[in-house]
């Protein structure tokens, strides 16, 4: 293997909701360029979130090692700030202060979403938790890790969000939050940018998530069966394809130029050519202008 194999070797990662989903993709492909990632979030092989689902630090953790590089897992409630604390303290200890990339892709907030009702028709306290949930723990994250960062003078911070355009978002709670966490990487990439660290949210299209595949009643090997249900399903892409996008900025020595952006796969792909796990190069921005835009009107422009 070269630098050109390996371009994130020796760099140390953290992400931040890696259990399942875009941050199990960010996870191993942050590993299969190189780099040493530590995975936290609730579910472990030791007790479940309330989730309740399967996937496990542990098992993102094995991933990221089978990738190439080193997976290390951190059981961690990022709504707690001293178990946060103490997550950055235990990579700092381990890694000689060291911390390259940090990934914010703690969410959960699915079964939180209410997609039925206006705001004055909704739960209160269920639409908090899911910004508790779904913007405190980046704050908290970021509180406690970006000083790692400072002091290397370099780096970057991942938001993971939902679009990246002002466009709503189909439900009020859900909207707010996935607003919100541009917002984070806005003002975080105005403190750190003279500190030569820099700061993006990301989105990916329709992403085909394990919920998702099994809302569709499918798994990853027959998974175009699900386009019968929706059709807009056949342009949705692997967790894998967002992952390979944060790789690809976090390798970029000229990431510091994109700061305060809000990115998307469906821009990036075409920027550094990587492609889905399976060779393609899904592209739900063109399926939006061709398919949805006359019926929903026009995505957006960026943020």
């Amino acid at each position: 293997m070269t630098t050109k194999d390996l371009p994130l070797a020796g760099r140390v990662a953290l992400v931040a909701g890696g259990t399942r989903g875009g941050g199990r993709g960010i996870a191993v492909e942050l590993g299969a360029a190189g780099a040493t990632v530590y995975v936290s979030g609730r579910s472990s092989a030791a007790g479940r979130s309330e989730l309740g689902r399967a996937e496990t630090i542990e098992g993102t953790a094995e991933r990221v090692t089978a990738a190439g590089g080193l997976g290390i897992p951190v059981r961690t409630d990022h709504s707690r700030p001293e178990e946060v604390r103490a997550l950055v303290d235990r990579i700092a200890a381990e890694q000689d202060g060291r911390l390259d990339v940090l990934v914010n892709s703690v969410w959960g907030g699915d079964p939180l979403t209410d997609w039925e009702h206006p705001l004055w028709e909704q739960d209160l306290e269920r639409g908090l938790r899911l910004l508790r949930q779904a913007v405190e723990t980046h704050v908290i994250t970021s509180r406690f890790a970006l000083p790692l960062l400072v002091a290397r003078g370099s780096g970057l911070v991942v938001e993971v969000t939902d679009g990246n355009t002002a466009r709503y978002r189909g439900s009020f709670f859900y909207d707010l939050a996935k607003s919100a966490v541009i917002r984070l990487a806005v003002a975080q990439a105005a403190e750190l940018k003279p500190h030569g660290v820099a700061a993006v949210a990301i989105t990916p299209g329709f992403l085909r998530s394990e919920a998702m595949l099994e809302h569709f009643g499918v798994t990853e090997e027959n998974w175009r069966d699900g386009a019968s249900q929706d059709p807009n399903f056949a342009y949705s892409e692997t967790p894998a394809y967002l992952g390979r996008a944060v790789a690809a900025l976090a390798a970029d020595p000229a990431v510091l130029a994109r700061t305060g952006r809000a990115l998307a796969t469906w821009d990036l792909y075409k920027e550094y050519g990587f492609t889905d796990a399976d060779g393609s190069r899904p592209d739900f921005a063109a399926h939006w202008a061709a398919e949805l835009e006359e019926e929903y009107g026009p995505l957006g422009d960026p943020l």
